[in-house]
């Protein structure tokens, strides 16, 4: 047949198939009810959403199923994943933990949060480390500018990994480190998720590659940019240089989180920085994820994890036992007694691959344990059942419930599927803020000036459920503290929603709330 035969056939070819379809769009749609309803394991009103979505708007519903219901794959996907994180993080963390054991919390006033340390290490092997100093970064440009710094201190290795990088200035920036780090023999690692690196030029990799840097992608996409998968994405955003400074927090790598893209103007986040030992624990989650996705399997280089310098400690069994110990063995010295008694911290994944809702989980002890306060930023706020009756038991306990979300959206569905669950909180004396000085992209709690969790997972059913996210959990006053007092500096940019205010919504807005909270579990 020739090639001009055969572009005039798939049009008609295609007709068919749609025709087709539209005869048999019932058994279609009773065949994947039977699939949703017996052969996986979804909470019921999700069931329930897909159900009407199939029957009620059913070529649209059966395409959305196409692209966001995949859970029958899921098992499968993850199941080499599951076992491989279950296994190394369990080696190398329990095994620290047990080193480690003086490492606990310390002050009392932590006492009652000590299950929720052994829940995080029993679950998920996350281990806690009391020897961090944190600093906190709100502002995208100071962020990159301390990132490239301690890139061009860079030694042994970069491990970078995004949710999100774009071909423009802000990775412009970085391309010169990164090629120059490699050619003096650096290790420079850079993962990025096949959905949110879409847009990135091929040839911008193949450029990096041919100059040594090693480049990774997260569930790549089908057929060039076409990405049929848009659940389980990775969203973590992670950076460990050298395993002595560690990055996690809620910028991604683009022009917009430096407050470069009028659409969304001021861009203002948090993003954590970490010496100390939690660095390793974002070690092991980059690992991790590298090992999937590249499968080079990074537990094989045990500098990766400080496992050479616990070594170098370790007696020789050349060395005589009595050999003469220098007097200055026994002396710490002033930056490792600062770091000793430094910021306690267990860094805490969760995923669509682990059976746990872990990061979730954390929020719901913090919001059970709170007496005092509790203050909340996210972009989006679509809780599950069980985190909005734990905020609005504690809000009706007479604990201050706080929540901040932007004041502009960036997807319109969760947007208002956001405000209409504000109505829920401010129903039982919650407060509710809009932050009206940009865009709002912090994610994060704080309890009561004692402990905090910051990192990736928004306050919503896929960052709890379908996406790959990592926080860091802060059993630690002052950080907390300092934290809470920028979340009070940023009211002074929002506008308050009252109940009264709510109550005198538009008809209009209220119809899409009402619409997209229906689409909640989809969301």
């Amino acid at each position: 047949m020739e090639l001009t035969e055969l572009l005039t056939e798939i049009p008609s070819q295609i007709f068919q198939v749609w025709l087709w379809m539209m005869d048999h769009l019932l058994y279609i749609n009773l065949f994947l009810s039977v699939v949703i309803v017996f052969f996986q394991r979804r909470d019921p009103k999700a069931v329930w959403t897909w159900l009407l979505a199939l029957y009620f708007v059913p070529i649209f519903g059966f395409l959305l199923y196409l692209l966001l219901c995949q859970d029958f794959r899921k098992s499968r996907m993850f199941r080499v994943k599951e076992v491989e994180d279950r296994i190394r993080y369990s080696l190398e963390t329990q095994e620290t933990t047990v080193a480690n054991r003086q490492v606990w919390l310390h002050d009392e006033q932590y006492r009652e949060y000590e299950k929720l340390v052994l829940y995080n290490l029993e679950t998920s092997g996350a281990v806690l480390t009391g020897d961090n100093k944190v600093d906190i970064f709100t502002d995208g440009e100071e962020k990159f500018q301390d990132l490239m710094a301690e890139m061009e201190k860079a030694r042994e290795y970069i491990h970078i990994q995004y949710y999100i990088i774009k071909n423009d200035e802000v990775f412009g920036r970085m391309i010169p480190i990164l090629k120059e780090k490699a050619r003096q023999g650096v290790k420079v690692r850079i993962l990025y998720d096949g959905m949110g690196g879409r847009f990135m030029p091929k040839r911008v990799w193949k450029d990096l590659k041919a100059r040594g840097v090693m480049v990774g992608e997260f569930f790549p996409a089908f057929l060039g940019r076409l990405q049929l998968r848009v659940n389980y994405r990775n969203h973590r955003k992670i950076v460990v240089i050298d395993g002595n400074v560690g990055y996690v927090g809620g910028f991604n790598i683009g022009r917009e989180y430096i407050s470069r893209d009028p659409k969304f103007g001021y861009w203002r986040d948090t993003h954590l920085k970490i010496q100390g030992s939690a660095v390793y624990s974002l070690q092991i989650r980059f690992a991790l994820d590298w090992n999937y996705a590249v499968k080079e399997n990074l537990f094989m280089e045990g500098k990766y994890f400080g496992l050479d310098e616990e070594a170098e400690r370790r007696p020789d069994s050349d060395k005589h036992p009595d050999a003469e110990k220098s007097p200055d063995a026994d002396k710490t010295s002033p930056e490792k007694e600062t770091l000793a008694k430094g910021v306690e911290i267990q860094i805490i994944s969760s995923g669509p691959d682990a059976s746990n809702r872990q990061i979730r989980n954390n929020y719901l002890q913090l919001f059970n344990k709170a007496k005092d306060h509790i203050y909340i930023q996210t972009p989006y706020f679509v809780p599950d059942d069980a985190v909005l009756s734990a905020l609005k038991m504690a809000a009706e306990s007479g604990v201050d419930v706080r929540l901040m979300i932007p004041c502009k959206p960036d997807h319109p569905f969760v947007y208002w599927a956001s405000y209409s669950y504000v109505g829920d909180l401010l129903a039982v004396g919650a407060r509710c803020y809009v932050y009206q000085d940009g865009f709002l992209h912090a994610k994060g709690v704080m309890a009561d000036g004692l402990v905090s969790s910051f990192g990736t997972a928004n306050m919503d059913i896929r960052s709890f459920e379908l996406n790959f996210e990592v926080n860091a959990t802060i059993f630690d006053a002052n950080t907390t503290r300092r934290l809470e007092d920028t979340f009070l500096k940023d009211l002074e940019r929002c506008r308050e929603v009252t109940k009264e205010v709510y109550e005198q919504r538009k008809l209009w807005i209220r119809f899409k709330e009402q619409c997209s909270r229906l689409l909640s579990p989809l969301l």
